[in-house]
């Protein structure tokens, strides 16, 4: 489940009292709301993907990549905590406005919040640089 996507009703119709994974109710919504200024800001569509990765790691990121709406103006964060792995996946027309340079230089200061102990604001800062760097769209 990516951030922002709609949390499935239990039988009773009523969400999950309980969040599954990493992050509290305030770090989702601060997660959330960098996605939606990413989003604005750049035209392209950011999207983050939190939890286990198969191998080969990077080709289960590109299938995760490939089953968004908007894949070639998509930019995929795909994180492992467990398994201490990182993608960022961006589709063709987000390539040109986001080069494998300068995704590498996101994931760089990714992995150095990460290793801090701050998951969520790791993949905010992440979102924030990958998003100034694709500018206005």
């Amino acid at each position: 489940m990516t951030v922002g996507e709609a949390r499935p009703e239990t039988e009773t119709g009523t969400p999950p009292d309980v969040l599954d994974g990493p992050f509290s109710t305030r770090q989702l919504l601060r997660i959330d709301e960098a996605l939606r200024l990413a989003d604005q800001g750049t035209g392209l569509v950011f999207s983050v993907y939190v939890g286990g990765l198969d191998e080969p790691v990077r080709e289960h990121a590109e299938q995760l990549h490939r089953q968004l709406a908007e894949p070639d103006r998509s930019v995929l964060i795909a994180v492992s905590p467990n398994q201490r792995q990182l993608e960022i996946v961006t589709g063709k027309y987000a390539r040109k406005r986001i080069p494998d340079t300068y995704a590498k230089l996101a994931a760089l200061s990714m992995v150095a919040s990460f290793g801090g102990g701050d998951l969520a604001g790791g993949v905010i800062q992440g979102l924030d640089q990958l998003a100034s760097h694709a500018g206005k769209g």
